[in-house]
């Protein structure tokens, strides 16, 4: 499913060809945070990592060829490629998938939803993105909600004993670092090298660069490669390669040319609250008053930011 290019202000919501997209990719990478939580076990976390994108490669390889586009880019899109592999599809997951040995993966995506914090403040250095007061309102709003999530999360660890309090603040700074690697890739993809590109085969061998990387790091750390031929794992690193890779990534980027970046972003809004939602039924994360007014701060505070955002492409 794609979306045709229109100019931001022309395409609506409500429009099937937008809202169908719009709603699928939230739910998908709603879904895409417990399902990592099953990829931890057995098998280390960088391997995990590289069997995902190393699917995801394959598949948006296959996509590339399907749709007869090119399937090598020029030599700027191979810069941007490398930088994008290393950044989004190598370390920056690298740390989220460490991260769910901690915290909830409801938490893991309520947290990644600030990834609006450092994209705007490394457009706002690199690319000149104007940050408006409505933005850092809206931010100021959102922090405070992740902190009564972060504090209701804590009390939780902290009853059960010691040690598991620490865990949450260890997964909550693994969460933040890969918000920043996550960002750089992003940012690098708005620039003016990226444009002109082919989106699939960027994506293909972004991929293609981040699962060499990552196995190389699952390598060193974790020595040869481990897999778990069980249907949950398996069925899963499949689930996150082929569904909440190469399915969303051409929709998400049709949304990005017919929204604009600052409309399409709401997305970002609906995929935490899809997450926290799965999180409840199948890690049995515990609501309170605290938690349910920190969610309702983090997502009001994301509205008030992304509606402050004029939509450009």
């Amino acid at each position: 499913m794609s979306v045709d290019h229109q100019t931001s202000g022309e395409a609506s919501f409500l429009e099937p060809r937008i809202l169908a997209p719009f709603l699928i990719t939230a739910l998908i990478w709603g879904s895409t945070w417990i399902a990592i939580k099953y990829q931890l076990g057995d098998v280390p976390p960088s391997w995990s990592v590289t069997w995902r994108f190393t699917g995801a490669a394959i598949g948006m390889f296959v996509f590339a060829a399907f749709k007869r586009l090119p399937l090598v880019p020029d030599r700027k899109g191979l810069i941007v490629a490398a930088v994008m592999g290393c950044s989004v599809f190598s370390l920056n997951f690298q740390f989220v998938y460490r991260s769910e040995q901690y915290i909830t993966s409801g938490l893991v995506a309520v947290l990644f939803a600030l990834l609006l914090v450092p994209n705007t403040i490394l457009a706002r250095l690199f690319l000149g993105q104007r940050i408006t007061r409505g933005f850092l309102l809206g931010t100021a709003i959102a922090l405070a909600g992740i902190a009564l999530l972060m504090l209701h999360e804590y009390r939780i660890a902290l009853a059960q004993n010691a040690v598991m309090g620490s865990k949450v603040i260890i997964g909550g700074l693994m969460v933040m670092i890969a918000l920043m690697f996550a960002s750089v890739g992003n940012v690098v993809q708005a620039s003016p090298m990226a444009r002109g590109q082919s989106v699939p085969t960027l994506l293909a061998w972004a991929m293609m660069i981040g699962a060499t990387v990552d196995g190389t790091i699952a390598w060193i750390i974790s020595g040869p490669p481990q897999f778990d031929f069980t249907l949950a794992y398996a069925g899963g690193a499949a689930y996150l390669a082929i569904v909440g890779t190469v399915v969303t990534f051409p929709m998400y980027n049709g949304l990005l040319r017919a929204l604009g970046p600052g409309r399409a972003a709401y997305n970002g809004v609906l995929v935490p609250v899809v997450a926290m939602l799965i999180s409840t039924a199948f890690e049995g994360y515990r609501w309170s008053l605290l938690a349910g007014s920190g969610a309702a701060l983090a997502m009001i505070g994301l509205v008030v930011a992304l509606r402050a955002r004029s939509p450009s492409r």
